[in-house]
């Protein structure tokens, strides 16, 4: 069945459409309900503010789809902000977020002696889990991916971190539980790793 790259008026949405066709992968860009209700699988890309990907979803009223989508089994991946949307609230704006997890979405600190945003190339470390973060199949622990971001989540259940990175302080870079799977940096401009991952995902 055909994956749906979400469209919701911001993010890299190209870029993991080309991807996913790179893979062999069967996509298509969509904000369309009936698109997005047929879908095999769903993934939501985000480059931008939590406030106005909130906004923008609603927009097209698909907000509400989604997340009732997920809590039904549908298979969800979500990067960047794609991640931290599924919290209950961000620093960046008032608006909330799906509320799928429980937690926060805090911005770095920059008393850490770290630049802010984190840009660039990073090591991902993960964590043991009782089940399998099976999108990292085939990639080596510590492997290093491309970030871009100012905000990271904090989860109350620390049972979803599928993996963390160290910026300043160690933050969940991947998240996990049932049938959503979400990362923190991009795996569309990680290359061949990235690749690897977008592929375990299109297996599942």
């Amino acid at each position: 069945m055909e994956i749906v790259v979400i469209d919701y008026g911001l993010g890299n949405l190209t870029s993991v459409y080309n991807a996913l066709k790179y893979i062999g992968a069967k996509a298509k860009i969509s904000s369309l309900p009936g698109d997005i209700k047929k879908s095999g699988k769903l993934v939501l890309p985000g480059v931008g503010s939590f406030q106005d990907s909130v906004i923008g979803l609603k927009k097209r009223d698909i907000f509400g789809l989604i997340k009732d989508l997920m809590l039904r089994g549908k298979p969800y991946l979500g990067i960047c902000l794609g991640l931290q949307i599924l919290f209950e609230k961000s620093q960046e704006g008032k608006m909330g977020g799906f509320g799928i997890f429980k937690g926060n979405v805090k911005r770095f600190s920059e008393k850490n002696n770290i630049k802010v945003p984190h840009i660039g190339w990073n090591s991902v470390k993960v964590a043991p889990k009782p089940q399998s973060f099976s999108i990292m199949d085939g990639i080596e622990n510590d492997s290093y991916f491309y970030f871009d971001h100012s905000y990271y989540p904090a989860p109350e259940d620390k049972n979803i971190i599928a993996a963390t990175t160290d910026y300043g302080v160690e933050f969940p870079s991947a998240i996990h539980k049932d049938n959503i799977y979400a990362v923190q940096f991009h795996p569309e401009r990680s290359q061949k790793l990235g690749l690897r991952l977008l592929e375990n995902f299109v297996k599942l």
